[in-house]
């Protein structure tokens, strides 16, 4: 995937959680994020915003979702102590349910797709062709004191 199309993906995948109902919304990028906007500040008049605390998995995903918090003008913070990879935010919990996880949860898998394509294309074009994962073999048996198999 080139990266003109993982832009128009990203972008439909912020249409689709916008609500979008038109060809021409789903094209909108900016009507998306305006429209998400507006159920965000709808659901903080009727679902008062909470602490949350979100455990990324690594750097690239962390990266990515304080992005789209920033995107949908929310503030993460962490306290002092606290991993890198954790992100604080206070959000209305409709709004991470229905909206802000499983958009993140879709343009990472997305994000990382993309990325995984990358990576492999430059291993097997530089380093080696083969770039499947490691076979599974059985482990050998192994005799302990007294002759006895140690499982």
């Amino acid at each position: 995937m080139d990266e003109t199309r993982l832009f128009e993906k990203l972008a439909r995948i912020e249409a689709l959680f916008s609500g979008a109902t038109t060809p021409g919304e789903r094209d909108a990028a900016a009507a998306a994020r305006q429209r998400i906007l507006e159920r965000l500040h709808t659901a903080e008049r009727s679902d008062p915003p909470v602490e949350f605390r979100f455990s990324l998995a690594d750097e690239w995903a962390r990266r990515l979702f304080l992005a789209l918090l920033r995107r949908y003008e929310l503030k993460p913070y962490r306290y002092p102590g606290q991993r890198r990879t954790t992100v604080m935010v206070k959000v209305p919990k409709g709004f991470v349910h229905e909206t802000l996880w499983p958009e993140y949860e879709q343009l990472s898998a997305t994000l990382q797709s993309h990325l995984d394509e990358i990576t492999n294309r430059v291993i097997a074009q530089v380093i080696h062709q083969d770039v499947s994962e490691a076979s599974e073999v059985q482990e050998p048996k192994v005799l302990g004191a007294g002759g006895k198999r140690r499982d």
